[in-house]
């Protein structure tokens, strides 16, 4: 699958999955033990309104700290599509695929941002989904893209406690399962855990 529209579809999955957030549920648990919904929900929020800079090429410190803090609002449902919008839009403008980016860990080609970020939403909407006893499947194919970057990443990751190890699931689980696995998840998470 082309890493444009694998990107694509984790913002959709992600998106979709807020979207269903109800009002009483944005202080509920979430598997990211630290975090209720809001703050997860924030998270991925600051990092697509960071996305849209970064990939224009703009430094860290260029963009300073107007996106420290709450970025949700009073309405954090429009907020989560907008700032889901501009950051598509950011990344699919002619050009954007073939940048550097600069993040603190160092100047990083644009694809492999981008691969980062689709691993994200499509993480993070599973924390959602299951948080909010929503549907938890995700875009097999945007699974599928993410997995096959991540193979090459998890070592990095775990040596940097970038995500949790000590998840296991069955060799026969499922492509979803194993992603979310190596990222530090337990695929039975439930609220209450």
């Amino acid at each position: 699958m082309d890493l444009l529209e694998a990107y694509r579809r984790s913002l959709a999955e992600f998106i979709d999955r807020v979207d269903q957030i109800e009002p009483g549920q944005w202080s509920d648990p979430t598997p990211c033990s630290d975090w209720d919904v809001r703050t997860l929900v924030n998270h991925v929020v600051t990092e697509d309104r960071w996305s849209v800079p970064l990939l224009a090429g703009r430094t860290i410190d260029e963009v300073g700290n107007r996106l420290d803090g709450d970025q949700l609002g009073a309405d954090p449902i429009a907020t989560a599509r907008e700032a889901a919008a501009q950051a598509e839009i950011a990344a699919t403008h002619p050009g954007t695929v073939d940048r550097t980016v600069h993040l603190s860990s160092g100047d990083t080609p644009a694809t492999e941002y981008l691969r980062q970020l689709l691993a994200e939403h499509l993480v993070h909407g599973w924390d959602v989904a299951v948080a909010i006893g929503a549907q938890p499947r995700l875009d097999p194919d945007a699974v599928h893209a993410a997995s096959q970057w991540f193979a090459g990443q998890i070592d990095a990751y775990r040596r940097n406690n970038l995500v949790h190890t000590g998840v296991q699931v069955p060799d026969d689980a499922d492509e979803q399962d194993h992603l979310l696995a190596a990222f530090g998840r337990d695929p039975n998470w439930a609220p209450g855990d």
